[in-house]
């Protein structure tokens, strides 16, 4: 008795149209009995009833189970059901949705998709997945990917619509985060390997041993704040992070010989590389020459940053040999004043002879 009914439905399925049942059971029932000449008794009609019913409790279980917005529509766009998922999806309940057109949930600048979308049911046309806008009671946006089916009677009669709705914003949000999130890679990777090719062509020692470790030292650096980036997401780095981590050698060797003190600020990718290589440089050469290769020399850090004004950073040597400034720039002097300068920023060596001053001026 039931199995004619599995192939009419799908036949009716590949056409991409929803046709609305009439008692599929009962109606093959009729059928067959009429070919055969025999009326069906009434025990036969309440079974075939029955499990007509019993289809449609099913169907209805899953339509209103769905997490989807399940929706019909007639093709005046007028709502005519309206499950759950929906009520989850666009904040409206059944009973303030059902009669209601079904621009309802249509943005004012996306009406014009709900006249072509009925024009191309009315044809018969099957829309799939399109993905669009539409908006919540609350008024939020939501991005959703539709799925649109034409509605036929028994006798094939286009009556209406079936939408179904997912709400797609969180997974647009992710693709949208990781494009950008890729790309931002893509700049940094850029910028991180072009500090260092600036690093190593500017990068000089008397022997072959010394320029390894002066290029190391400054790969290191960079490396060290790169950490910070990931521990960030990308967004930038703590620059108390970055000074801490890069005077932490010479915390440790000699004691107490390192201060810092300044706000908390998040640095911008670029702007902490620079500080980052600048305060190596400072680090290294007071450890060569100036007050952290004296038992009691200490060293100063400190910064401020005032409400949209650049940040002022201050790097004072005391306790160190007497310090002159030198007859021409050294190598470290100038891959500080070039991270520094590309950035629209201004540095200022003060060879004092207590120790080195070092003023640094930063858009941030």
């Amino acid at each position: 008795m039931t199995s004619n009914q599995p192939s009419e439905f799908h036949s009716q399925a590949r056409t991409g149209a929803i046709v609305l049942p009439r008692g599929p059971c009962l109606g093959t029932l009729v059928t067959q009995k009429n070919h055969l000449g025999i009326a069906p008794t009434p025990r036969e009609i309440e079974a075939a009833l029955r499990e007509s019913e019993q289809r449609l409790r099913w169907l209805a279980s899953i339509i209103d189970s769905s997490d989807d917005a399940i929706i019909s529509k007639n093709l005046n766009g007028i709502i005519r059901s309206w499950n759950s998922g929906a009520e989850r999806v666009f904040g409206y309940s059944a009973s303030e949705a059902i009669g209601q057109p079904i621009t309802l949930v249509i943005p004012q600048d996306r009406q014009s998709e709900e006249r072509e979308i009925l024009t191309r049911l009315r044809r018969g046309e099957r829309i799939d997945h399109f993905e669009t806008i539409r908006q919540h009671k609350h008024g939020n946006l939501i991005v959703v990917s539709l799925t649109i089916s034409p509605v036929k009677d028994a006798d094939d009669n286009i009556v209406g619509a079936s939408k179904i709705a997912r709400d797609i914003t969180e997974q647009k949000r992710s693709q949208e985060l990781i494009v950008t999130l890729a790309r931002e890679a893509e700049h940094r990777s850029k910028n991180l390997l072009a500090n260092a090719l600036a690093t190593v062509n500017l990068s000089q020692s008397s022997s072959p041993e010394g320029l390894k470790q002066i290029i190391a030292g400054r790969i290191q650096a960079l490396a060290n704040v790169c950490s910070l980036f990931a521990e960030a997401r990308w967004i930038g780095a703590e620059l108390s992070a970055i000074a801490t981590q890069e005077l932490a050698p010479y915390s440790e060797m000699n004691g107490k010989r390192t201060f810092i003190d300044g706000p908390q600020i998040m640095l911008e990718p670029d702007a902490a590389q620079a500080i980052a290589v600048t305060l190596h440089e400072l680090a290294t050469n007071a450890a060569k020459y100036g007050a952290l290769s004296t038992p009691n020399g200490q060293v100063r850090l400190e910064w401020s940053h005032a409400a949209d004004g650049p940040l002022r950073l201050r790097w004072t040597e005391t306790g160190g040999p007497v310090t002159q400034e030198p007859a021409r720039k050294g190598l470290g002097s100038r891959i500080i004043e070039q991270m520094i300068v590309q950035r629209k920023g201004k540095v200022r060596f003060d060879w004092r002879k207590g120790g080195l001053v070092c003023e640094i001026t930063l858009p941030v």
